[in-house]
């Protein structure tokens, strides 16, 4: 949060300044998403709400119940993180720093792709706001006009073969302050300098937890198939010359997209097709 400077009377609050509130979230969720919400938590400071999500299964597996359903936010993160270890800038009262926990029965095998389903609920809210020009990002960002949004990180707790439980972190940007801004080691965007018209932080993650929710409620049985052309409709760089980069190597080519599990497809110039699988590695585009 960044306060405004008045001359000759000193400072005052961002016009727009809005604090989480779980009232106003509530009172917006869909039928579906009040009835799947095991608890709504707001707290105004802790390392990571990945972490604080982590803690809430602790809890209640120490009771022999399910935490799924639960959602965690947070005005302020002093340890947030992207994925690869990267820091996430998290500025208070500023952006969007939420996660949700949710079980899944069949393993890791289940959720190829989820992150992508996640990144396609994340843009039917943020269009459903009349925020029109979303791009997704292979494997887990949210972009406007080329720049970086938001971003998704998930992570697994349990058993990768059975039932385990996964933490979904969501962080978009709301307000970004300059300052925090200049951290951020990308070209970076916020909603704020995107729009003519504000939008209520509460007002958003109602919406993506309505929409997350839908998604999550059936994704073990309809898998990232079901939302693969929404996913490539707003695919940042499918056409695009990119280079995908591991720990091993780096390979350059033209993206052709995701296939049905989410896996991203490259076209080498021999005409070969690479496959790639979310994990540690990157992607950037070929200027």
């Amino acid at each position: 949060m960044q306060l405004e400077s008045i001359k000759g009377k000193g400072y005052r609050l961002p016009q727009d300044f809005e604090l989480l509130d779980c009232q106003q979230i509530s009172s917006q969720l869909s039928g579906s998403a009040q009835q799947q919400l095991h608890q709504l938590q707001i707290y105004q400071t802790v390392d990571s709400t990945n972490k604080q999500a982590n803690l809430a299964i602790s809890q209640q597996q120490s009771k022999q119940q399910s935490a799924s359903g639960t959602v965690i936010l947070s005005e302020y993160q002093t340890a947030g993180r992207g994925r690869r270890g990267k820091q996430w800038v998290s500025p208070f009262a500023s952006n969007i720093y939420l996660s949700i926990v949710w079980d899944f029965e069949q393993g890791a095998t289940a959720l190829q792709g989820l992150s992508l389903s996640i990144g396609v609920a994340v843009s039917r809210a943020l269009k459903q706001l009349g925020v029109e020009a979303v791009q997704l990002k292979w494997p887990n960002d949210i972009y406007i006009n080329n720049k970086k949004l938001g971003g998704i990180l998930l992570e697994m707790v349990g058993d990768p073969s059975g039932h385990c439980t996964v933490i979904i972190g969501i962080g978009i940007n709301h307000h970004m302050p300059l300052k925090s801004g200049s951290d951020i080691d990308q070209d970076w965007t916020d909603l704020k300098s995107t729009l003519s018209q504000p939008i209520s932080r509460n007002q958003l993650v109602a919406l993506i937890i309505n929409h997350s929710f839908d998604i999550l409620a059936d994704y073990q049985q309809q898998g990232f198939a079901s939302y693969r052309d929404e996913w490539q409709a707003s695919d940042a760089f499918r056409g695009k010359q990119a280079t995908v980069t591991t720990a091993k190597q780096s390979t350059t080519g033209t993206l052709l997209g995701v296939d049905n599990f989410g896996a991203l497809q490259m076209q080498l110039k021999s005409g070969e097709i690479n496959s790639f699988i979310g994990g540690e590695l990157s992607l950037r585009s070929v200027d």
